[in-house]
């Protein structure tokens, strides 16, 4: 622990050399690989869960991206490279980014399409009967009543796929590209725990960070109908008042205890909630 808190809080790791790049300068590399992974899978994956969702077709596709669940990131990469890079001719580092967004593309896809189509199919067919009865055509029942509804389970997709991609996306180093990951594979290599551990703590932490921003842009996005976020006020009718029980005090009467003569008797339970009597 103590050697994790030393290597990230020595000032060099942070700010970097001519020879190695810095923390941030990785995190930003970090990120850039997850927003390029994120942005193909969405516009992939989105389009096609709305489309599958409203029609009901076609589910099987769903069930075909779950299964890409099952493979092996690192395994997929050397395959990719193997099978890319001799398409790819230069000498930038397309031909390791290429294999890698790939990568990171298959395994963001199921996230967001499995949600998006499960957040249209789930919403009340009540609704959609009540948009069709005001004459929507498919495609504004789609968009205007299906999708607002559908908001939380794509966002939940989103996220899912952001916080995989994002801890995934230390494989880049593996082929010889930057990211936090470079902190790992090279901590690993010589033996230098502290900064495994710290290119760790740094992927994990830069994780929660893009998560709270989607949970905002969320929170700001989505319904409040939808997400159920009412402010709170007060609930009580300004036409209610409230009801004062009087006590009659006990007749004033003669020896006997009964009333004076000419004294007026009302029965209680024909006194109103107020105490007034009866009009009429």
């Amino acid at each position: 622990m103590n050697d994790v808190l030393l290597w990230l809080n020595d000032p060099q790791n942070w700010t970097g050399t001519r020879v190695t790049p810095g923390i941030v300068e990785q995190a930003s590399a970090h990120l850039a690989y997850t927003a390029i992974a994120l942005s193909i899978a969405g516009v992939i994956a989105f389009p096609l869960g709305l489309v599958l969702g409203h029609t009901g077709r076609a589910s099987w596709l769903v069930s075909v991206a779950n299964g890409l669940r099952a493979l092996p990131t690192v395994g997929l990469l050397i395959l990719l490279y193997v099978m890319v890079s001799p398409l790819i001719s230069g000498r930038g580092d397309a031909v390791y980014l290429v294999p890698t967004e790939i990568a990171l593309v298959l395994l963001a896809l199921p996230a967001i399409l499995a949600n998006t189509y499960a957040g249209v199919r789930n919403v009340s067919p009540d609704a959609r009967d009540a948009a069709r009865g005001m004459g929507m055509t498919g495609r504004q029942v789609l968009f205007r009543v299906e999708l607002p509804n559908a908001l939380p389970l794509v966002f939940s997709g989103l996220r899912s796929a952001a916080l995989q991609v994002i801890a995934t996306a230390t494989i880049a180093a593996y082929v010889g590209l930057g990211g936090l990951g470079r902190y790992v594979y090279d901590g690993l290599a010589s033996r230098d725990f502290g900064q495994m551990a710290g290119g760790a703590v740094l992927v994990a932490a830069l994780a929660l960070l893009v998560d709270l921003a989607l949970s905002l842009l969320q929170r700001a996005t989505v319904s409040r109908g939808v997400s159920g976020r009412f402010s709170r006020r007060s609930t009580r009718d300004s036409r209610s008042a409230a009801v004062t029980v009087v006590r009659p005090e006990p007749p004033r009467g003669g020896p006997d205890g009964g009333p004076r003569p000419g004294q007026a008797t009302t029965p209680a339970a024909a006194l109103t909630p107020s105490g007034d009597h009866p009009s009429g």
